[in-house]
């Protein structure tokens, strides 16, 4: 036998299932605070929800649905994953390796020697030998102690990378499914404009047939009936479209029924962040998810030097071997074999001096070293790129803010003009231009106040990912409560 190892996929497929924790054995502790769920902290591990969507689908199942089975999520789980292995196996190094061999032969041995026949042999015998041997690192200039710095600063380069992702895919799911909401209101208002473009073009033609106003008022009304129609089959369409993103957010076949909730017209938009943007940049520049995990990763990279010097340093071993056997032994050529036992056994120290590898270790370090500094620049650009990405979230914000207030406005003034549009046409002293005018604007109005409430609820959301502060328990009903922390 060579020592390979031949496994058959099925075989190597069950092995790789996950029918059990990767962590049920951690002797060293090193996998302890992995989380139970792809959704991290944000989710207890029965929190997961199963089964079809509620209908209507809230923005907590949502969030919770995307979190625990996106790929996105379950891959940054899965780096949580392996790197606290890696701790794991940089904690063994402190620890003493023992080996174990075993060896079984059928030994024959003939000897022939020309014209001495006497001095010849042939025996045959079952030879075992079995051994142990014992190595313990104990002193290597601080090489394992790098190694575990490095192994450990890489874990919560993960871990933050892990509460990045969740936070961008908290916020796409977010997002995804305000849009579904505005793609439903949308609906219902081209639904609403199609009703009024029907009622004024029959208004019209009744007009019209009765010699009060010329054709050209029927036709105008029909053509902006026709108008809405064709925008009310686009609205279909669309709507349909957001419910399959959703859907394919949460890792569910996109063709899933789906239904959310209408957005509310009558919802507060007043601000919901009262610290200031400053404030907030400086906190951001410090706390955020990506910020750690570059701060993570170049602590990394400064052990990763340590390590790659301390690799051609001197190191010190315990070493040890216990070992048997039964070969036979013979008195001297021509004698008969005897079987025999013996044992070998020794214990010491072990010194090794590494001394030439061609100048290797000197580049390797400076390579090492070039690779930290180039990491203390991502933890620059990180801090840059969140300081400008609050900063015009932020911004955002107010306008969103702003806009949904004057939608507010604009629809009422918007409906008023319409109303008394239609009763001036009613009673015959209005024209239909004015009518079809105040029709238009009652559209336009009636769209704009549902993406402005939409729109707001995005700038929010987003402002509190780029701040790193999505939770799950700040969902208050189709709401956030989010208060300056």
């Amino acid at each position: 036998m060579n020592g390979r190892l031949l496994m058959r996929p099925a075989v190597l497929a069950a092995l790789l299932a996950p029918c059990v924790p990767a962590h049920a054995l951690d002797v060293l502790r090193a996998q302890q605070d992995i989380p139970a769920t792809a959704a991290g902290a944000m989710l207890s591990a029965d929190g997961c929800p199963t089964g079809a969507p509620e209908r209507p689908l809230r923005l907590a199942e949502a969030v919770a649905r995307s979190l625990c089975s996106n790929p996105k999520t379950r891959q940054a789980w899965a780096d949580v994953k392996a790197q606290a292995a890696g701790v794991g196996a940089a904690r063994a190094a402190y620890l003493p390796t023992v080996s174990a061999n075993w060896q079984g032969m059928r030994e024959n041995s003939v000897v022939d020697i020309e014209n001495h026949p006497a001095l010849g042999s042939d025996y045959t015998a079952t030879v075992r030998s079995e051994g142990v041997s014992l190595n313990w690192l104990l002193f290597d200039f601080g090489g394992r102690e790098a190694t575990l710095r490095n192994a450990n600063a890489l874990l919560e380069a993960a871990r933050a990378t892990q509460d990045a992702t969740l936070q961008e895919e908290f916020a796409t799911v977010a997002k995804d499914y305000f849009g579904a909401q505005t793609a439903m209101g949308e609906l219902d208002a081209a639904r609403d404009v199609e009703s009024m473009t029907r009622q004024s073009m029959v208004a019209a033609q009744a007009r019209t047939e009765r010699g009060v106003a010329p054709v050209t008022d029927a036709l105008q009304a029909q053509t902006q009936h026709e108008q809405a129609v064709f925008s009310l089959t686009k609205a279909e369409s669309d709507m349909q479209t957001a419910l399959g993103t959703l859907a394919s957010d949460m890792n569910l076949d996109p063709s899933v029924a789906l239904e959310v909730p209408a957005v509310t017209e009558d919802a507060r938009t007043d601000a919901t962040f009262s610290e200031p943007v400053a404030q907030m940049i400086r906190d951001v520049q410090t706390a955020h998810p990506s910020v750690r995990a570059a701060q993570a990763q170049y602590e990394a990279a400064l052990a990763k030097v340590s390590q790659t010097r301390a690799q051609g340093l001197p190191s010190i071993s315990l070493v040890g071997k216990y070992s048997r056997d039964n070969q036979p032994e013979s008195m001297g050529l021509g004698l008969p074999t005897y079987p025999a036992t013996g044992h070998e056994a020794y214990v010491g120290i072990q010194v090794s001096i590494p001394l030439f590898e061609g100048f290797g270790r000197h580049y390797q370090t400076d390579q090492a070293r070039a690779q930290a500094e180039r990491q203390l620049d991502s933890v620059d650009d990180a801090r840059r790129q969140v300081a400008l990405d609050v900063w015009t979230s932020f911004q955002a914000l107010t306008g969103a803010t702003s806009n949904a207030q004057n939608s507010a406005r604009l629809l009422d003034i918007a409906q008023q003009a319409w109303k008394a549009a239609q009763h001036r046409y009613d009673a015959g002293v209005g024209n239909i231009l004015e009518l079809l005018n105040t029709q238009a604007a009652l559209a336009n109005a009636k769209q704009r106040r549902i993406q402005a409430l939409a729109g707001w609820d995005t700038a929010r959301v987003e402002l509190a990912s780029k701040l790193g502060r999505l939770e799950l328990d700040s969902i208050s009903g189709q709401r956030y409560q989010w208060e300056g922390k």
